[in-house]
């Protein structure tokens, strides 16, 4: 079995390096060793902490690797030396694309970096912070980036691998849409199983611990939407004791089997073809259930995102939901007047097959007329008659007596 994630060690481990690394200029390794010891303690207490958890760890850990490669694009010079020069040529080399990872991409996170280091406390420690807000001012209009994978690139995905451990990671992934390290560190006695009052069908309660997520998300419990995640979970839930993992391996092992289950179907994004990676579930579920009509509010509470977060509304936009909006209110009204004409049919057709009724039990009242004085003549007339004639007029008096009866049942 892959073992889990130490992030307090990965934390720790990396923050000794870095403050050990002498190929880092002393003034700025002090800087770093300043930053660390006040940002853990801020983090203990903004999250009501007396020790730092796991998801402070990772929060930290990130901080790590953004002073190493920030450190490298000023070629090692002390912060607090850092002109607004220095931090005008470093913003514009990473937007031009001029600074670029070692594979040749652009540092797509670059936001990260801005708003956590330059415009943030590890700029202001040093004092320069003033001058990394005033070069840096056009960041918050940038388009946000949109990218999701579809129902139908996931359904192609989860179709060809027949490991139940791993189809079951995918449903939970496009299902519930948390990050795959926080499902990754789900046990058994998180799930409980339940019956829908009102579908009847059987459902999964997730309990979405607040150690296994990120700093930002809301500790949650959330109920599985799809019939497959109920059936994987039924089938692999059984054999487990309470307090176990239900995968049985890591982050590393579920990124390497689900990059060859993309390649193999060459599974992309939407809109611009990026392979898919795990993260691309979590938006993917989002945009299935905007289309689903789900509002916002609901998207954002299973999303685990606060109320007034505005991250789902680049999704909102690309899939121009609420440019729907206004058909919609034009197909209703077409629809209204559409039912306005037809009820008046309704009520003319029914005016019609009265008045074709009323007409009907009419001319059955003048034949009933009609066959009582057929009727009455017969009746005054057999004394008349011989034997022989009454006999053949019998046939004709029934005949007479049946119409009446006849007609005036339909009459009632």
């Amino acid at each position: 079995m892959e073992a889990k994630v130490d992030h307090k060690r990965k934390y720790l481990n990396a923050k000794e390096r870095l403050f050990s690394d002498e190929n880092i200029c002393a003034e700025n390794r002090n800087l770093f060793k300043r930053f660390f010891t006040y940002q853990e303690r801020k983090l203990k207490r903004i999250n009501r902490l007396q020790n730092l958890d796991p998801s402070t760890y990772k929060t930290l850990y990130q901080y790590v690797n953004r002073f190493k490669n920030t450190n490298k694009w000023f070629n090692n010079k002390p912060w607090k030396s850092l002109t607004k020069k220095d931090i005008e040529k470093v913003y514009n080399d990473l937007e031009d694309g001029i600074i670029v990872k070692s594979n040749g991409e652009m540092y797509k996170d670059r936001d990260g970096y801005y708003d956590k280091v330059f415009k943030s406390k590890p700029f202001d420690m040093a004092g320069v912070g003033k001058y990394a807000r005033e070069v840096i001012e056009y960041c918050t209009n940038i388009a946000p980036h949109v990218r999701f994978a579809s129902d139908e690139e996931f359904q192609k995905i989860v179709n060809i691998t027949s490991n139940p451990l791993q189809k079951l990671l995918l449903w939970l992934s496009f299902d519930i849409g948390e990050n795959v390290d926080s499902l990754l560190q789900l046990k058994k006695n998180d799930f409980y199983r339940e019956i829908n009052q009102f579908t009847k069908d059987p459902e999964y309660r997730v309990n979405l611990r607040n150690e296994i997520l990120k700093r930002s998300r809301k500790a949650r419990a959330e109920i599985t939407i799809y019939s497959e995640t109920v059936k994987l979970l039924d089938l692999i839930l059984e054999d487990l004791k309470p307090n176990d993992y239900i995968f049985n391996f890591g982050y590393r092992s579920a990124k390497k089997f689900l990059d060859r289950l993309v390649k193999k179907v060459n599974a992309k994004c939407l809109p611009n073809g990026e392979l898919i990676t795990w993260k691309d579930f979590r938006s993917g579920m989002a945009c299935s259930l905007l289309r689903k009509g789900w509002v916002t509010d609901e998207v954002n509470a299973r999303l685990g995102h606060r109320p007034s977060s505005k991250e789902i509304d680049k999704y909102v936009d690309f899939l121009a939901l609420d440019r729907h909006r206004p058909k919609q209110k034009v197909q209703q009204y077409e629809m209204s007047q559409l039912n306005d004409e037809l009820q008046k049919y309704k009520e003319d057709a029914k005016l019609q097959a009265k008045r074709r009724e009323e007409e009907k039990n009419k001319a059955n009242e003048q034949m009933i007329q009609m066959v009582e004085l057929l009727t009455e003549s017969l009746i005054t007339n057999s004394p008349k008659m011989d034997q022989d004639t009454l006999k053949r007029n019998e046939p004709i008096f029934n005949k007479l007596i049946d119409l009446k009866r006849h007609l005036m049942h339909n009459n009632t």
